[in-house]
């Protein structure tokens, strides 16, 4: 029996945008063994494509693609799909993309390349972000940021976005809607991220 897209429910669907066959259909297997729909394309033009017809829980998207580059064509997503929950994947780290990335809603960061383990995690977080996307969450006490790392070698883009958003805290003295603010991405986003960082201990 051939399982059609319109069948599957949304948030099952996962739409992986990554040139280099051999890694997409990694990944293809990989989203299919958590039982979820997986579309494979090769360029950014393809998943447009694919986005205007169908609607998709998740997005993976290389950084590095032929035709439309990675961060364009997120930004594209977004405005064609903005419920859509992005994670990018990149063999390589900017400021500059982190920061864009962030101002975007990037759900997660995977750095290439990334094992099956970190690609679950990620994708449930994601999936969680769709679900919960017209549910905001309540609005938490002001916390102190820690003093941010002097170390500025991240190597991965998890690294480079958490550390630009703690400065930014650090900044506004703990002050969400200012940091929210400085760094171009709305509130919502910005507690999601730092309900993450509190869990996992860069955060009192």
């Amino acid at each position: 029996m051939t399982v059609r897209l319109e069948d599957i429910p949304i948030c099952d669907r996962v739409l992986v945008v990554e040139d280099v066959a051999p890694l997409r259909d990694i990944w293809r297997r990989a989203l299919k063994e958590m039982g979820l729909f997986c579309v494979g394309v090769r360029t950014g033009e393809e998943a447009l494509e694919h986005a205007r017809r169908y609607e998709f829980g998740v997005a993976m998207l290389d950084l590095n693609l032929p035709g439309i580059q990675g961060l364009d064509l997120f930004e594209q997503l977004r405005e064609l799909r903005p419920e859509t929950a992005i994670i990018v994947v990149t063999g390589y780290g900017t400021l500059e993309a982190a920061q864009r990335a962030i101002r975007l809603g990037v759900v997660e960061f995977l750095t290439k390349p990334c094992g099956l383990g970190e690609l679950e995690v990620a994708i449930d977080r994601a999936r969680r972000r769709f679900l919960n996307e017209s549910h905001p969450p309540t609005p938490e006490p002001r916390v102190e940021a820690p003093a941010p790392a002097t170390d500025h070698s991240a190597t991965t883009m998890t690294e480079v976005e958490r550390r630009a958003i703690l400065e930014a805290l650090e900044r506004n003295d703990g002050n969400r809607t200012a940091t929210a603010k400085e760094l171009g991405i709305s509130i919502r986003t910005l507690y999601y991220r730092l309900a993450e960082y509190q869990r996992e201990g860069f955060l009192s």
